[in-house]
């Protein structure tokens, strides 16, 4: 799979559906998977779409952690146990869940984005807020990148 990226601002429909991007429908169907795993983000209020491989190998990944810890209880309770299947519709949509919409602040425009092995779905003024460069200290993240490249 070559991955997502990209940003794409759609609206979530009166039934909680919302548009697939078109890139990301090729490539997903280029990996011969249209099951899709929607799931709560980590820390952040959106959510996580993920094709099924990826969604396996964050699975596996997770299972291979000692139970025990605070951090991966919170993890399994936070993302594992939000986890649904979900399918795309021959219209290219998938269903957000009530209970995943309300988490995630999501109703009326969204944005999705590509985060290479999946997708994140962000209400507009989620997104907004959390790529404001205000927010950050960009010199700090910028000797922090510099060291990862």
């Amino acid at each position: 799979m070559t991955g997502f990226s990209g940003k794409y601002y759609y609206n979530v429909d009166t039934k909680g559906r919302v548009m697939i991007p078109a890139p990301f429908r090729s490539t997903i169907l280029d990996s011969s998977c249209s099951k899709l795993y929607i799931t709560s983000a980590i820390f952040d209020t959106c959510l996580c779409l993920y094709p099924s491989e990826e969604w396996e190998r964050f699975v596996n990944k997770v299972r291979s952690m000692p139970v025990m810890k605070e951090s991966v209880m919170w993890l399994r309770r936070r993302v594992v146990a939000s986890a649904q299947e979900c399918n795309i519709d021959r219209h290219g949509r998938v269903l957000i869940p009530p209970a995943h919409r309300s988490d995630a602040k999501i109703s009326g425009e969204v944005v999705i984005v590509g985060q290479i092995e999946k997708m994140e779905v962000w209400s507009r003024a989620e997104w907004d807020a959390v790529v404001d460069p205000g927010r950050i200290d960009t010199g700090a993240y910028k000797k922090e990148l510099e060291t990862l490249f």
